[in-house]
């Protein structure tokens, strides 16, 4: 089959293409890292590619194939993981210097699952450092530019995972979404990226900077393929002790286009001071398709809005402060050279070995939660989360989901936002409240500014309700596509 043809592809059709053999895996791989050869230079989308691994596991995948070992919808289908989602024996780094040379010895639980699924991984993909970050500039080993304008950021911290799938360089791919970090690049990037709800897909393995936030998520080319990878990432772990059971994981089930009937809320806070007039637009035209297609569309007031911002940056700096603590040159990763004792040792390690963007977030995460200041703040953080979660929980009463934007505006040009941390943590207002809540969200292009940049429209839906989520998504992708 030509290779262009192939790079064209959905992960699912590939897949069906394996499996009816018009393809190989192994001749998707040699696709996938000829379009690498070919883009990496000039989008800088991995940390770590391993040519030799990939090209021997579509090997043997393919031999299972074709013996009817490995039949899943996903079978010799290329995947990228972000460089926080461990690896074994594949260098995970998290775009730290701090992790620079730290080789795991073992893998992310929803890598395994993806692995048996018959998966081939082709390597790590780049991140704003430790997931800090919303654009991929804050990587230690440079910058991921966005495939649609490379002028432009892809988003973070998966921005890399996005970027890879938006070039072709992958079929699809992990990220982790701790305030957005999955919604807010897809967008960014033209492509769908979900959020499950939290405990669905186990944590083992996910290098940790928020932890009751963080969660492992796809980024794919279609709603399909995003249904098909949290449906084969989704399962109860013991290693992970937030991992839920979850009896109605066949999210594929939910791929039917039909919203007659579905209740769907659009908050007036979204749609206000701060949002673009191109962004607002195209999310007021999705709200009217899915309105055409069937579903009771209405205009409701979400309050609090403001307040999950701060409540967010607040929560998410104390896990960090907490989470990364661990770095500090003794066991594994980065250590300091000629260091008089063990104090200066630890205070030259964490100052070389972390970034700006990462030591902001670990010195205002330290400052909330001490002594004084723990009432003041973090406390009073954890009492927005309880008030925002009673608010969600009667929005929910109500609406099947809610609708609205990813982002305020298209991707910002490179550069731009590392100039004010300030506007770079308020562009996360619409994302983070999923975060704060585990709640499902996903983000499915809607449009494109007058300079050709994605747009993207977010689904919020109520804990455990990913079908319902898949099936609007799923329905508002058809007619989209119809109409473009």
């Amino acid at each position: 089959m030509d290779k262009s043809v192939l790079l064209e592809m959905s992960a699912t059709e590939l897949a069906e293409a394996i499996r009816k053999r018009k393809t190989t895996a192994t001749e998707a791989m040699e696709a996938v890292l000829e379009q690498i050869e070919r883009t990496e230079e000039c989008y800088h989308c991995y940390v770590t590619i391993d040519r030799e691994r990939a090209q021997l596991q579509a090997t043997e995948i393919q031999k299972k194939i074709e013996t009817g070992e490995v039949s899943g919808p996903l079978a010799g289908v290329p995947v990228a993981i972000k460089d926080n989602i461990c690896t074994e024996g594949m260098r995970t780094t998290c775009a730290s210097r701090m992790l620079e040379n730290y080789i795991p010895t073992f893998s992310a639980q929803a890598v395994l699952n993806l692995e048996k699924a018959g998966a081939i991984v082709i390597g790590k993909t780049n991140m704003d450092e430790f997931a800090m970050g919303s654009t991929t500039e804050t990587s230690a080993f440079g910058v991921t530019k966005n495939p649609r304008n490379s002028e432009y950021v892809p988003g973070g911290s998966s921005g890399g995972s996005a970027a890879a799938v938006a070039s072709g360089e992958c079929f699809f791919a992990l990220g982790s979404d701790t305030g957005g970090s999955v919604r807010q690049p897809a967008a960014y990037c033209g492509i769908v990226g979900m959020k499950p709800t939290y405990g669905t897909v186990s944590r083992y393995g996910l290098v940790a900077y928020g932890s009751s936030l963080d969660q492992i998520g796809p980024l794919c080319k279609t709603v399909e393929d995003c249904a098909v990878v949290l449906e084969t990432i989704a399962s109860y772990d013991s290693k992970d002790s937030t991992s839920i059971r979850r009896e109605e994981g066949a999210f594929t089930a939910a791929l039917i286009r039909n919203v007659q009937g579905m209740r769907i809320g659009v908050p007036r806070d979204y749609l206000g001071a701060g949002l673009s007039d191109e962004v607002r637009d195209a999310v007021v035209r999705a709200a009217e398709l899915l309105r055409t297609e069937g579903a009771q569309v209405e205009e409701f007031d979400l309050s609090l809005v403001d307040y999950a911002v701060p409540a967010y940056y607040t929560i998410a700096s104390a896990e960090a402060s907490s989470n990364l603590e661990r770095y500090d040159g003794v066991k594994y990763g980065y250590r300091a050279d000629e260091v008089r004792d063990l104090h200066q040792m630890y205070r030259k390690t964490r100052a070389q070995g972390f970034g700006t963007e990462v030591k902001r977030r670990i010195m205002l995460g330290s400052y909330v939660l001490s002594s004084g200041y723990y009432d003041a703040y973090y406390l009073k953080a954890l009492r927005v989360k309880a008030m925002l979660k009673e608010v969600f929980s009667r929005t929910f009463d109500r609406y099947d989901c809610i609708l609205g934007p990813v982002t305020p505006t298209t991707a910002p040009k490179l550069g731009e936002s590392l100039k004010d941390p300030i506007q770079m943590y308020l562009s996360d207002i619409y994302t983070i409240s999923a975060n704060l809540l585990g709640l499902p969200a996903i983000s499915i292009p809607c449009g494109a500014d007058s300079k050709g940049l994605p747009i993207g429209l977010q689904l919020i839906g109520d804990c455990y309700q990913e079908k319902k989520l898949i099936q609007i998504a799923y329905t508002f992708e058809q007619i989209y596509r119809e109409g473009r």
